[in-house]
């Protein structure tokens, strides 16, 4: 995973850059290819080909593209003799940036089902809407002592987002999630 806002790269190697960009509705691990002889630009998102060019006399400049619901965009800038700087932008703003947003509005719980089924389970804090395996799932919250729990299904099994006001400003709620009536850790993304 790349997590440095620019990358930079020397030689004629294709694959110059990968990220992993977290959103509600999934994880997407970009990658790109740039030949600096033919000017060959490839992206790909989780896998698949999106964009490509072939021949390009200009070997610096920048591709748009979507990831999920949100729009990205790879710049190319020369960078010395030889070398070039590659950035990603996401919903305009430079991919380092955009991490530090999304780390403030996104929690995160990964979870293994019994059956062995993998859920990315994402509390979106703005909108307060929860995702399961990137879709929105219907929720039902209740008012308790100190905050709020949120009652959900996932995977035909029962989930409460639990949501406590502690009266610090710093950290003003706490989340912590029961799957299946166990505590599930945050994820670290």
């Amino acid at each position: 995973m790349t997590t440095s806002e620019d990358i930079n790269a020397i030689g004629n190697g294709d694959r110059v850059a990968v990220w992993e960009v977290p959103l509600n509705s999934g994880i997407y691990c970009i990658e790109f290819d740039h030949g600096t002889t033919s000017g060959k630009r490839v992206i790909r998102v989780n896998g698949k080909e999106v964009m490509r060019k072939e021949w390009m006399f200009k070997l610096v400049g920048a591709e748009e593209f979507k990831i999920g619901p949100s729009r990205a965009k790879i710049r190319v800038d020369p960078f010395g003799m030889f070398a070039y700087r590659y950035s990603l932008e996401v919903d305009g703003k430079p991919f380092k940036q955009f991490m530090e947003k999304q780390s403030k509005i996104l929690k995160t719980w990964t979870v293994t089902t019994v059956d062995g089924t993998d859920l990315r389970i994402v509390l979106e804090k703005d909108s307060l809407d929860i995702w399961v395996n990137g879709c929105k799932v219907e929720t039902e919250s209740e008012f308790v002592d100190g905050g709020t729990k949120t009652h959900f299904s996932a995977h035909n099994c029962p989930a409460t987002l639990h949501a406590l006001t502690t009266g610090v400003k710093k950290q003003p709620i706490i989340y912590s999630l029961t799957f299946n009536g166990e505590e599930i850790p945050e994820a670290v993304e």
